[in-house]
């Protein structure tokens, strides 16, 4: 039986260290600076023979509940709702301070069980601190340390005790064989569409993510870059699974000078490499901004499928043909993805978000598209038929056949003579070819030249 548990604690404790300890890997930014985590955000965790799911969360601060820490205490109080224990860490260095006292309080108040960790307790400056912890009044405290993984048994025992019934052994059948769950017999459901919402910082894009959900689930609010990792949700729309990734907002290389930004927009960079449908968002008021076309043209080169979502709509006044217009302007600006959907939507109020998620399903099918090679064959006959590939130094260059060896994205290998010497417009007017004649708009193409061995040339001993 599976169960959930989230960590919670003041600012700057080791929270998203001992998140990142849980699930196994760098899923949570870590860093010096206090107040690094905004949103909640949950993995699968492992820890012996337990397997469970853990909610990293903000660190608890006092504050206005308008204000950016009190809308992010808000997410923390969700997670102690959704989780089935707590475990609230404190630093064994400093021993448990008034903050920490006030929030187990809180903890104590939830009714759920918790397991109090006194994280950085390695070596003699721990051990008081760790002693203190009694104090909090939750039970016997645990000595850990998660950036070096130490007490991790502890802490599987503690977890055992607080939750004998979500951890006990599956009952076997009296030969010692775990007895099948339901689960177990259950037929293998399809893979979700992996989707990440990129843009600029401020283009709505928790706000649109959530407007999906139907819940606030993000941070959101009119501060730009409040959104720090990339943080991934499920969601199923009209039967179709999808994991939608939110990410931090991308801004001109340059102005990136903080680690802090530096992290967010790597933890964006590997969400759109891990995609397999990137929606970029754009401002209507300010639609196909440089930085817009930077961050499409990135999405293009990771070999991921687009869809632009031109947020922000219920702002911009009713004009006939305006999106019409903009998907012209797409064309114009981004001819590496001709034909991408542009779809006009508005995370504050949904509108045109069933139009966008089946743009999402649609290209992700183009993304997945396969043409037979028969076909791909007559395809090149009638196009070098119309327009014949230039003789390069009174040479003539002869294409012979072509074929689709993989999908996501569609990727070419057309087999020629001297492939060094084609020019790339004349690549650029077969892709374009291509596109059209086998119906893949807004996807990125491949096409690899590869030249045929000579069977006249001299072979080497």
């Amino acid at each position: 039986m599976t169960f959930t548990v989230a960590i919670v604690g003041r600012p700057n404790v080791g929270k998203s260290t001992l998140f990142n300890r849980l699930v196994g890997r760098r899923m949570a930014l870590v860093d010096d600076l206090p107040g690094v985590t905004r949103d909640r955000r949950a993995g699968e965790a492992r820890l012996g023979d337990l397997t469970f799911t853990v909610i990293d969360t903000a660190g608890f601060e006092e504050a206005a509940p308008a204000s950016l820490p009190g809308r992010m205490r808000a997410q923390t109080d969700a997670a102690i709702a959704e989780a089935d224990a707590v475990l609230f860490v404190i630093d064994a260095r400093s021993g448990p301070t008034p903050v920490d006292r006030a929030f187990a309080e809180l903890v104590r108040k939830s009714g759920k069980p918790a397991v109090v960790l006194a994280n950085k307790s390695e070596g003699r400056a721990g051990e008081a601190g760790a002693l203190e912890a009694y104090a909090l009044g939750l039970g016997e405290p645990v000595a850990i340390s998660a950036e070096h993984g130490e007490g991790l048994a502890e802490l599987y025992d503690a977890l055992r005790a607080a939750l004998p019934e979500e951890t006990a052994d599956r009952a076997d059948d009296g030969d010692g064989i775990a007895a099948p769950t339901d689960d177990d017999d259950a037929p293998p459901t399809e893979r979700p569409i992996r989707v990440a919402v990129v843009g600029r910082p401020n283009a709505g894009k928790s706000t649109l993510v959530n407007r999906l959900l139907g819940e606030e689930r993000l941070l959101t609010g009119p501060e730009a870059g409040i959104t720090r990792d990339s943080v991934a949700v499920d969601l199923e729309w009209r039967g179709q699974r999808f994991r939608i990734h939110d990410t931090a907002g991308l801004r001109r290389r340059s102005k990136v000078e903080e680690k802090l930004e530096k992290l967010s927009v790597a933890g964006a960079l590997e969400a759109i490499r891990f995609a397999d449908v990137v929606v970029v968002l754009i401002d209507a008021q300010a639609s196909f901004e440089e930085q817009d076309l930077r961050i499409a043209d990135l999405v293009e080169r990771e070999g991921r499928a687009i869809v632009i979502a031109v947020n922000k709509w219920d702002l911009k006044q009713g004009e006939a043909g305006a999106i019409g217009k903009l998907s012209e302007e797409a064309d114009h600006w981004l001819p590496q993805v001709k034909g991408v959907s542009v779809v006009a939507v508005s995370g504050m109020t949904g509108y045109g978000l069933d139009r966008m998620m089946q743009a999402v399903i649609d290209i992700h099918a183009v993304w997945n598209r396969r043409a037979p090679t028969p076909a791909l064959n007559r395809w090149l006959k009638a196009a070098t038929a119309a327009h014949p590939p230039p003789a390069v130094s009174g040479r003539r260059i002869r294409l012979d056949y072509v074929t689709q060896p993989k999908t996501r994205p569609p990727s070419f290998v057309l087999f020629c003579t001297r492939a060094d010497a084609l020019p790339d417009a004349y690549k650029r007017y077969l892709i374009n070819d291509l596109r059209e004649a086998f119906d893949l708009p807004g996807t990125p193409i491949r096409l690899t030249l590869r030249e045929k061995k000579n069977p006249y040339a001299p072979r080497r001993s």
